[in-house]
């Protein structure tokens, strides 16, 4: 949690006069946070924004008169600030909540409803408004894509043989931009690739879809038993832990359900642990922006047992928590910005 003496200024934008007034009350009980304002659409929500200066925006993503994802590109040309998307999810309200968090929102908080709770959704509200508040949310500009080996004869979409190489990458709050910067940047050969994203489990098929849209490699969610194979990268699924197995030259992955480790579900850790234990030195671990220490362990345990790994650095994390508990504990060798992680990615792959 960031420790702070000042108080920070949150605007809640939401055509739910219920949804206002529930979080406006139990965001305003917590020290070193006040509710400023309050607006049931974008345009409402654009005088306060320049009459209240909020440090932070809780913003819905279906709403009259102007759509979440337009005010949010707006927001982002004419006057930066950390946007929390809230929304309901539903596999309809996943996809438009994707394009928020690409758009350049920071994180999505889940509404109350059947998986969430008032207090559970409010509490994750507060937790990320004190993380993301006094962070920039300028991302630097994304690498162009690393060429891929002169000698590779493989189409994308059509390889059969297993790597030898393995990329793992973590990542939480502000990891959707971070990881389509990483991702998309990766040659069409690049060694297979699992990924764990902290994110709500009706999100992560969104999520992958997009960045298959938008990258060389192949990029899915991840079902028990896929091989991990060279161009392919696999997104763990929300409300399951992804974890690298091996059967003989084979590597694949396992999904499975179980409790939370490191407060996350999928973790970062369980993922890492498994890495190091079946890839050792034939993987290369990054660990990205994010909230709290999910992967710090991890990634040390991948590094003891031989592997390259690096952290994202704090200029360019939305959150420095998981990567810079990560450098703390001795597991990242590299710290680097993010404009950069890709082609160290493949460099060490590659050696």
């Amino acid at each position: 949690m960031l420790i702070t003496s000042k108080t920070i200024k949150v605007l809640i934008v939401d055509d739910s006069a219920i949804v206002r007034k529930i979080l406006s009350h139990e965001l305003g009980r917590h020290d070193g946070i006040e509710v400023v304002g309050a607006a049931p659409d974008p345009y409402i929500a654009r005088d306060k924004i320049l009459r209240l200066e909020p440090d932070v925006l809780v913003l819905d993503v279906e709403m009259p008169r102007m759509d979440g994802i337009t005010f949010l590109k707006k927001i982002m040309t004419h006057r930066p600030m950390p946007v929390i998307i809230f929304s309901s999810l539903t596999p309809k309200g996943s996809k438009t909540a994707i394009e928020a968090l690409s758009a350049g929102a920071v994180d999505v908080i889940g509404k109350p409803g059947q998986s969430y709770t008032v207090g559970d959704a409010c509490q994750a509200l507060t937790e990320t408004i004190r993380s993301v508040s006094f962070h920039s949310t300028a991302y630097r500009a994304c690498p162009t894509s690393i060429p891929s080996e002169p000698e590779s004869p493989t189409e994308r979409g059509n390889l059969v043989e297993t790597t030898h190489k393995i990329l793992a990458i973590g990542a939480s709050t502000g990891g959707v931009q971070a990881l389509t910067c990483v991702l998309s940047a990766l040659p069409g050969n690049a060694p297979g690739t699992l990924v764990v994203q902290h994110m709500p489990a009706l999100f992560t098929k969104s999520f992958a879809e997009r960045l298959n849209n938008e990258c060389a490699v192949h990029v899915k969610e991840a079902r028990d038993g896929d091989r991990v194979l060279p161009g392919h990268v696999l997104i763990a699924p929300g409300g399951y832990h992804m974890l690298l197995q091996r059967s003989g030259a084979n590597y694949y992955v396992a999904v499975k359900d179980g409790p939370a480790v490191c407060r996350q579900k999928p973790s970062v850790e369980v993922m890492f642990n498994s890495v190091a234990k079946y890839a050792g030195a034939n993987a290369v671990g990054a660990i990205l922006t994010g909230m709290g220490d999910d992967g710090a362990d991890g990634l040390l345990a991948m590094r003891n047992a031989g592997a390259h790994t690096i952290a994202q650095d704090e200029q360019t994390c939305v959150v420095f928590g998981m990567p810079k508990e990560a450098i703390r504990k001795g597991g990242a060798e590299r710290v680097l910005p993010l404009h950069k992680i890709a082609a160290a990615l493949i460099q060490h792959a590659r050696q």
